[in-house]
């Protein structure tokens, strides 16, 4: 491409050849920069690809995660127990505070940088659509917490059958844990997703999904314990909607096998399970359509 340039020594004009070509290869499409555009994120979810300073938390999250199961398997080869000292299930509920660290850590990163770079629009302005990057987005951060999540139950899975415990229990509990944690890592990122969305900054962003987090799950298992102190049993299950920890707690519960952690065991029945399910399937629905909602209006 040339352009014309005037000089300032007269009336005299150059032509310079600043070098631009037009492009002649093959059209990628959609799908393509969608598919680089969730490989992106998830390898940001993890610091790759980005500076050192970027990978010390995640890495360190992940390492927090999954030392914990390291120890579990190490105590039950060296003692030769006849199962492991925690389900696969009650692992990411033990676990769940540094879930919820690793969320609000890492929701922001993915999509408040956009918002606050003002980049959203120059997205949109490809061949890539509002809901393609909703998809690539939240299917990232699902994919960089279901590998959070998971790793340490394959430690506990690989230990378990190293120390020869009985294999059809165990892989049966291992399938169970993997079903819980895919649950929890839609719900966990659709929620930090969401709130990471309202505000380019990033700071705000990780105290707002911590204090979700946090204070809802507080303020539900302080209730429940308060409903079962005063004989109030019933009331425990329904009180474990309102908490995204809670939810898939009664979720595990009533379908996967799991032991519940309400006060006084007092998980949910078959039909109170349905509620949980359909709770958790709809706040998943309803984080994505937040979503597009959302970037509909940042995209303009």
């Amino acid at each position: 491409m040339a352009v014309e340039q005037p000089t300032r020594a007269g009336d005299q004009t150059r032509i310079h050849n600043i070098g631009y070509r037009s492009y002649d290869g093959p059209r990628l499409g959609r799908a393509y920069a969608t598919r680089s555009l969730y490989s992106q994120s998830l390898r940001g979810s993890y610091g790759l690809g980005r500076s050192v300073k970027s990978k010390v938390l995640p890495m360190l999250l992940f390492v927090v995660m999954c030392v914990p199961a390291a120890i579990m398997v190490a105590v039950a080869v060296a003692t030769k127990a006849n199962d492991l000292p925690v389900d696969y299930t009650r692992y990411a509920i033990i676990m769940q505070a540094v879930i919820s660290l690793y969320v609000a850590s890492q929701a922001p990163q993915s999509v408040s940088r956009d918002l606050r770079f003002k980049t959203v629009p120059l997205y949109f302005s490809r061949p890539i659509e509002t809901a393609d990057y909703v998809r690539a987005k939240y299917a990232a951060l699902a994919s960089a917490m279901f590998v959070l999540t998971a790793a340490p139950l394959l430690v506990l899975y690989v230990g378990a059958l190293l120390a020869k415990l009985d294999f059809t229990d165990q892989t049966k509990g291992f399938a169970q844990g993997l079903v819980s944690v895919a649950l929890l890592s839609l719900l966990f990122a659709g929620i930090g997703l969401v709130i990471a969305s309202v505000t380019p900054r990033r700071g705000f962003g990780i105290a707002a999904v911590i204090a979700v987090l946090t204070i809802s799950y507080g303020a539900v298992t302080t209730l429940q314990a308060i409903a079962d102190a005063q004989g109030t049993t019933d009331a425990v299950p329904w009180i474990g909607l309102f908490s995204p920890v809670t939810l898939i707690d009664g979720v595990q519960s009533a379908f996967l096998g799991a032991n519940s952690a309400f006060p006084g065991a007092a998980g949910p029945s078959n039909g109170e399970g349905v509620v949980y399910v359909l709770a958790v399937l709809g706040l998943i629905a309803a984080c994505y359509g937040l979503l597009l909602r959302r970037y509909r209006k940042v995209g303009l």
